[in-house]
């Protein structure tokens, strides 16, 4: 908003019109900027329009990918994954070596870009569960898993200080990023475990999913706190602690 600094002086704006005042004494200038009609067709302009172009492939990739993963995106919480997974995407997008700039796709190849990616930039899997996991992918029968080692959860888990329980979540999606693709996802869980159990067994989530079909395979796994009150269990704090990344991609 204008505001008088003496008589007929403005500083601010009013409309299209922005007051300032500099050494030269009081200015003012219309608003300006380059006209979506011109980026369109200046050839000044062409390197915007292909990163334009690129930037919208990557987004909407990005969406699908946080659509098919939706159900399993829930178990965690962090209102920037969209932005930070659309930043991965164009970095996917940019890899693509057989179109030309501007004409970039999504090529199974690269993405493998999107490997460790948090879906909860506040805590990591990495450091969050101290054990190695195994993962198995058998692309023409379909047969997906997942292996979590015996662990001792007060030596292998770092644990939000108020969570009494823990579970493990997995999930395999095959991806489709083409127009009208669908992309499959299967899910699976462990029990609901104490952070009391002395031991954890071995534990095998199986992830089926559709026999050749010829797509790129993404595995995704998290580990769920949760908080007993009253002998129910409920989420702990609607999912901010828990970690979920992506651990593995087949092409």
């Amino acid at each position: 908003m204008a505001q008088q600094d003496s008589f007929l002086k403005l500083k601010g704006r009013i409309g299209d019109l922005t007051f300032y005042k500099t050494k030269n004494g009081h200015q003012v200038r219309e608003k300006g900027g380059v006209t979506a009609q011109r980026i369109a067709t200046d050839p000044k302009y062409q390197r915007t329009r292909e990163n334009n172009a690129d930037f919208r492939t990557a987004s909407l990739a990005a969406k699908h990918l946080r659509d098919a993963l939706r159900p399993l995106i829930l178990f965690t919480y962090d209102p920037g994954m969209p932005n930070r997974l659309g930043s991965r995407m164009v970095r996917v997008v940019r890899a693509d070596s057989e179109n030309v700039r501007g004409e970039g796709q999504v090529q199974p190849a690269n993405l493998a870009i999107l490997h460790r990616f948090n879906f909860n930039a506040a805590t990591s899997l990495a450091n969050t569960l101290f054990a190695k996991l195994s993962t198995s992918v058998d692309a023409e029968s379909g047969e997906v898993q997942v292996t979590v080692p015996a662990i001792d959860p007060k030596v292998r888990l770092a644990k939000p200080k108020e969570a009494t329980h823990f579970q493990f979540v997995a999930g395999a999606v095959a991806l489709d990023f083409s127009e009208e693709g669908e992309s499959t996802l299967s899910m699976a869980s462990s029990a609901e475990l104490t952070v009391k159990e002395p031991v954890v067994e071995d534990t095998v989530l199986s992830l089926p999913l559709p026999p050749a079909a010829g797509l790129p395979i993404a595995v995704i796994f998290g580990v769920a706190f949760y908080i007993e009150d009253r002998g129910a269990i409920y989420p702990l704090n609607n999912g901010a602690y828990n970690p979920m990344s992506v651990i593995h991609f087949t092409s």
